[in-house]
């Protein structure tokens, strides 16, 4: 069997990469980095270490595919393949939407009837079916129909920590042993293809939304607290007794919204198992990430259904405390990270146009003065941490 997998980056290698070639799929990666396709259509194989002492994967039978250069060669790609997945970051869908409806759209017209996944594996609620709306804008109407009959667009969540990392070899990734790939099986079209190491659920939702909101939310706590005390790294900032209690408080008020929404999938006791595991993986000292790296893209990281403002808004409507994710919330408008693009316009934001003004837009709370008014003082009270540190 081969796969054609979009993003040939250290998740793309280390984590989708990994499980599918675990499964006996030779990979084409797509990617422009050419460094990296270069090498892997020179070599033909790269290895994998997990974050623990002398654990090492060799995955074989991989090439590359530079999308800029060669777009007809992934059309091509497509049209036989027998899975399509992605690790590109939600902002990059929209960008090679366009490729994926044209190998689509090559696929059916051959004659190619096989049943065919495209599953986007990206931090987000929703990745896939975001995925096939963007593709769905660049197929003509005739073809429409027999992509709907053969094409499938599961969503996905996946969960594994690839820290930053400067190897000489492009190639080489270093990983967390922890993984975990959910894919919502009454979405897909093969369901003949059922990949050892992931689980298929009837219903991600729940697998999803426990997922962004207690590793993203925790990971990006430890973050933003730990930036705002002056920390550079994920292992320095987590050993400070104030950061661990932090993200400890916000895990128990993610806990207490994933038990009162999906109580019929999860107990208390198995969504603190869960919960301490996170913990535990932070605090890995094989895995320590740079803040900069964990906290970069802090506008996107506000935003209305993401990690921090989703959960605040639905704790709220249920009555429930959110004191310490609202904490964390003010310290991200402090994030000031010169390399970060995202950064570098927030804080220019801060600069030019008024702090609720802001707040509105960045959180698209326009309809809830109550949560902006309190994210105001917030903002005000982590800025006095920020002196007091």
């Amino acid at each position: 069997m081969r796969a054609v997998h979009f993003g040939a980056g250290n998740i793309g290698r280390g984590f989708i990469g990994e499980t599918l070639a675990d499964n006996g799929f030779g990979i084409d990666f797509v990617d422009v980095n050419e460094t990296i396709i270069d090498e892997l259509n020179k070599r033909g194989e790269y290895d994998i270490e997990l974050a623990a002492p002398g654990k090492k994967i060799h995955v074989s039978n991989v090439d590359g595919i530079n999308n800029a250069k060669n777009p007809e060669k992934v059309v091509e790609a497509i049209k036989t393949t027998d899975m399509v997945t992605t690790a590109i970051g939600p902002k990059i869908l929209a960008i090679i939407a366009p490729l994926i409806a044209q190998g689509l759209t090559e696929r059916v017209k051959s004659g190619n009837t096989k049943p065919l996944d495209v599953i986007a594996c990206e931090n987000m609620i929703g990745g896939s079916e975001h995925l096939k709306e963007e593709v769905y804008k660049h197929l003509d109407d005739d073809v429409k129909p027999e992509i709907d009959k053969y094409i499938g667009f599961p969503n996905a969540a996946v969960d594994r920590i690839v820290p930053i990392q400067h190897n000489e070899d492009p190639l080489f990734v270093s990983v967390e042993d922890f993984k975990e790939w959910v894919i919502d099986e009454s979405q897909m079209k093969n369901k003949d293809i059922k990949l050892k190491g992931v689980d298929y659920a009837p219903d991600l939702e729940p697998y999803i939304e426990r997922k962004l909101f207690s590793v993203n939310t925790g990971h990006a706590t430890v973050a933003y607290t730990g930036k705002n005390l002056g920390y550079s790294t994920i292992g320095d900032a987590i050993k400070d007794p104030f950061v661990l209690k932090q993200v400890k408080r916000v895990l128990s008020e993610t806990r207490s919204l994933l038990y009162h929404k999906w109580n019929k999938e999860f107990t208390e006791e198995s969504l603190e198992e869960y919960h301490n595991k996170i913990l535990s993986r932070f605090q890995n000292p094989y895995i320590s990430d740079d803040i900069a790296r964990v906290g970069r893209t802090p506008i996107r990281k506000l935003g209305y259904n993401e990690r921090f403002i989703r959960p605040i808004r639905e704790l709220k409507e249920r009555g429930l405390d959110y004191s310490a994710l609202m904490e964390t919330v003010g310290r991200i408008y402090h994030f000031d990270e010169p390399k970060d693009k995202e950064s570098v316009k927030l804080m220019q934001m801060l600069k030019d146009e008024d702090l609720k003004d802001v707040i509105v837009e960045t959180t698209g709370l326009k309809d809830d003065p109550e949560l902006v008014e309190e994210i105001i003082k917030s903002y005000h009270a982590a800025d006095k941490d920020e002196k007091k540190a």
